[in-house]
């Protein structure tokens, strides 16, 4: 598994329609509020050109892709916090996923019913934040009654955290979210409580093709609340990549060559999912299968070994390494061992992107 992306927003703001578009999945997807209820879940194959590249040259019965999860998960409303629309139950299911991609409508058609009457992004967004903050407060206000409980027996190092949590409690009661707020070190704290505001977060905006090509006003609003925030904006077009996905790939890519975009929404969506969490991708290569692997930037040699299977990190022996731009150039493993391009690394080794690796292991 690549990662998971919780698809988010008020009720019809498009999530379904761009799930369905993403991931084939078909989920329900309808012109009025709560049309989701149970989350939909799709995987999809992760789009890598190196992949498919190494496996034309290399010539393996399989080839395997890494994969990301898609899950679309039920509209919010004001009060989810509090249980509103059903509130608890989707605010758990976002407490699940590594990423958090808040889908924003920023266009116009009277044929698609605003839950609140007109389209205001900036408000939507106000709601949405303001309910995950909530449901943060909420979780933070337990944690520190229970250690001020536990603290009643003297020990420092709870008092000490009782009043890293109060200080952490008071800054997000203005308003703060705490991805904006918090230390790395103060972020390691909380990692225990799944806290909502601190997931990794995207702005997607749902346009019309117009707006792909051009920031209407709305794109607009929403860019400078992004800026603030040090949040990632990406544009997608739920129509339009609700009729990609009715093409066959080689159709899908004329048509986007027609229309002058570089790639579909699935593609940036993924690349900046990956950048959002700091993911790389190695690969192993065989006659048997060529497969994409996905690793957090910074993993060593023996992790990504463990990431294939338990066995090999722990029997790990030495990593036999070629970088792609190597691999590119020559076209095969045994010129690149030839040439004495290939590199033997230890367990220290930092996997790089791109990094094609045979790991030797004993057990």
């Amino acid at each position: 598994m690549g990662f998971n992306c919780g698809i988010i927003g008020l009720p019809n703001v498009g999530k379904s329609t761009i799930f369905n578009a993403l991931t084939r999945a078909k989920a329900e997807s309808a012109n009025y509020p709560f049309c989701t209820i149970d989350p939909n879940v799709g995987i999809v194959n992760v789009p890598d050109e190196r992949l498919y590249f190494i496996a034309d040259c290399i010539k393996p019965k399989k080839v395997t892709p890494t994969v990301i999860e898609f899950v679309d998960i039920a509209g919010l409303v004001k009060g989810a916090s509090k249980g509103e629309g059903l509130g608890n139950q989707f605010l758990s299911n976002i407490r699940q996923v590594d990423a958090i991609a808040h889908v924003v409508r920023c266009f116009d058609d009277e044929n698609v019913v605003h839950v609140h009457g007109k389209v205001d992004p900036a408000n939507d967004i106000e709601i949405i934040n303001t309910e995950l903050l909530l449901a943060d407060l909420e979780v933070l206000d337990k944690a520190i009654l229970k250690l001020e409980k536990n603290a009643k027996s003297g020990n420092k190092e709870l008092k000490e955290r009782v009043a890293v949590l109060k200080s952490i409690y008071s800054k997000a009661s203005e308003g703060i979210l705490l991805r904006n707020l918090l230390s790395e070190e103060e972020k390691v704290l909380l990692k225990e409580y799944n806290l909502l505001t601190l997931k990794p977060m995207m702005y997607v905006l749902n346009v019309d093709e117009d707006g792909l090509f051009e920031d209407n006003d709305y794109v607009k609003q929403v860019k400078e609340i992004a800026e603030r925030e040090n949040a990632k904006v990406i544009k997608i077009s739920g129509k339009m990549e609700a009729e990609l996905a009715e093409l066959e790939e080689d159709e899908a890519k004329q048509y986007l060559e027609e229309l002058g975009v570089e790639r579909s929404g699935l593609e940036t969506l993924i690349i900046e999912g990956y950048k959002l969490l700091d993911l790389i991708t190695f690969f192993t290569a065989g006659e048997k299968e060529v497969k994409a692997w996905t690793i957090k930037n910074g993993t060593t040699a023996v992790k990504a070994a463990g990431k294939i299977h338990s066995d090999i990190e722990r029997g790990f022996i030495r990593a036999e390494v070629v970088d792609y731009s190597t691999f590119k150039e020559y076209k095969s493993m045994q010129k690149i061992k030839e040439l004495g391009k290939l590199r033997l690394e230890g367990k220290e080794y930092i996997v790089k992107d791109g990094d094609i690796i045979y790991f030797r292991f004993n057990v």
